[in-house]
């Protein structure tokens, strides 16, 4: 048989865990480049039976999943991924599973919107490169404490920021579609409607889980109420903003910033919109590779991967 480990960025997947595992006869090609069309993914694939995906990186439209006859089993990190087209799969016989990456995956994402946070707040980027130029302090940074919350999402992810964020001694609002004003108490923090959350708010982040209903859940109405001194971050998924609408709103300098660690097209390529402006700090979705949550997800995948050989059962990706 032979196994297809797509978008190993940085050429560590082969090392992170013990593929021997799987025996002689699996035949391992790891890509560390994605393809630049669905055509050439098509191309590369047609003569795999296994594909191991991370997250959202490679889409599996229901045209590609159609193309690909001789693959059965399409492993993805995580629960969900909502670039899989799972009632193709359903309906060609690929078994789509889930694999889980690190227990702490959730401290880690948590830990890369406080760096976007604190990046954008002690303009971090700037004064690096404007100290490399010569420049001496050629702005001032701003303090956390006692500045507004706004957390979009007050789950796993959502209720750690809440908790950080009292730390450095903020305000934190809250809002999702079913948050209730008692659950929102209990994680230290006050539920308000989501208009209210984009008006009094000085940050914004977002930590739903990206889903039909919550596709575009951000709209420009939303981000119009926003305050010109605030700013959005986001490493939850792109597709919860609407993306002109917020293209717009920076590119007017409606708001202050934003720290973004996901995109509508990932990798998202240097001619985007998004490369050209000063007031939006970028990261390439760095929430999610973490060594020890790569190294998980691919021990985990193996796992998968062994008992679906075996006729077990092994866990389905939700939809």
């Amino acid at each position: 048989m032979r196994l297809a480990i797509l978008d190993d960025y940085q050429n560590v997947a082969l090392d992170l865990a013990d593929w021997s595992r799987l025996g002689t006869d699996m035949e391992i090609k790891a890509f560390n480049s994605p393809a630049r069309d669905e055509q050439l993914l098509v191309e590369r694939l047609a003569t795999f039976d296994i594909v191991i995906v991370m997250r959202e990186r490679t889409a599996f439209p229901r045209h590609v999943i159609e193309a690909l006859p001789r693959l059965k089993l399409l492993v993805s990190a995580g629960t969900r991924n909502a670039s899989i087209d799972l009632d193709a799969c359903e309906r060609v016989g690929i078994a789509a599973c889930a694999a889980q990456g690190s227990s702490q995956g959730v401290a880690f994402t948590a830990e890369m919107a406080w760096l976007l946070i604190l990046a954008l707040y002690k303009r971090f980027p700037h004064s690096d490169r404007a100290l490399r130029a010569g420049r001496w302090q050629p702005d001032l940074a701003r303090g956390l404490h006692g500045q507004i919350l706004g957390l979009v999402g007050l789950g796993r992810i959502g209720s750690r920021m809440a908790n950080i964020g009292r730390a450095f001694g903020m305000l934190v609002l809250a809002w999702s579609p079913h948050l209730t004003s008692e659950r929102a108490e209990q994680l230290g923090a006050t539920a308000v409607d989501k208009a209210e959350l984009f008006e009094c708010s000085d940050v914004v982040s977002l930590h739903l889980v990206l889903s039909a209903r919550t596709s575009n859940i951000i709209a420009r109405s939303d981000l119009c109420r926003m305050r010109k001194d605030a700013i959005l971050v986001n490493t939850a998924r792109a597709g919860l903003v609407d993306e002109q609408a917020l293209l717009e709103i920076l590119r007017t300098r409606r708001i202050a910033g934003a720290g973004l660690d996901v995109f509508w097209q990932e990798p998202l390529s240097n001619e985007h919109e998004l490369c050209r402006m000063d007031n939006v700090l970028l990261t390439p979705h760095l929430g999610y590779a973490i060594r020890e949550n790569l190294a998980s997800f691919y021990a985990h995948a193996i796992e998968v991967v062994d008992a679906w050989r075996r006729g077990e059962a092994v866990p389905q990706l939700q939809r």
